[in-house]
């Protein structure tokens, strides 16, 4: 596969703070280098760099693709239980039209009104509500899914993915798979 065939969905920015550290204008100037054609920003929780973004992918003739690596609450959003809701799982959203944008704009923003605990997290009533136009990644390392697997649960695991997929529609969902070797926990062999 040619670079220009493809294009990073799960990219964050220094607006990630402690993951990251080139900004939005560095890592468009990369992907320019590279030969891609299109490329996302899925920054933890928040759309900061979303403006720069964009105004970067413009200037370098490079589809900006918005997204949102969003943090969703063990139960309800509201919930701040010390020691349960300080969990939360990974979910990267991506929007692919304007209803998608905007969607992105409303989670982002009520998990920081309405959800904050810890970190700005949403839950699974809100992403019902708000899922048109967007495209739902599983979330790494830090998604319900994996989590799930890591705990030898593919029967939960299947459960989550149904949600995922009665949320945004079985054709908006996808399994994220992400090389990462230093995650620090190994899955048994059965």
């Amino acid at each position: 596969m040619e670079t220009k065939d493809f294009g990073h969905l799960h990219t964050h920015s220094h607006y990630s703070l402690l993951e990251a550290l080139p900004s939005p204008k560095a890592l468009v100037a990369r992907a320019k280098e590279q030969g891609a054609t299109s490329l996302a920003l899925t920054d933890n929780g928040a759309l900061y760099g979303a403006v720069e973004f964009y105004k970067a992918c413009q200037a370098e003739e490079i589809k900006p693709i918005i997204g949102l690596d969003a943090y969703v609450a063990v139960d309800r959003m509201t919930d701040r239980r010390p020691a349960i809701d300080k969990k939360s799982f990974r979910l990267t959203l991506i929007a692919f039209n304007d209803a998608g944008y905007k969607n992105l704009l409303k989670i982002s923003t009520a998990g920081f009104m309405e959800g904050f605990y810890y970190k700005p997290r949403v839950d699974h009533d809100f992403l019902r509500e708000h899922s048109e136009g967007l495209i739902a990644l599983t979330g790494a390392a830090g998604g319900e899914i994996p989590e799930a697997l890591l705990q030898n649960d593919p029967e939960k695991a299947k459960k989550i993915l149904t949600t995922y997929q009665e949320i945004f529609g079985k054709e908006n969902v996808y399994l994220e798979l992400v090389h990462h070797p230093d995650y620090p926990r190994q899955v048994e062999a059965n």
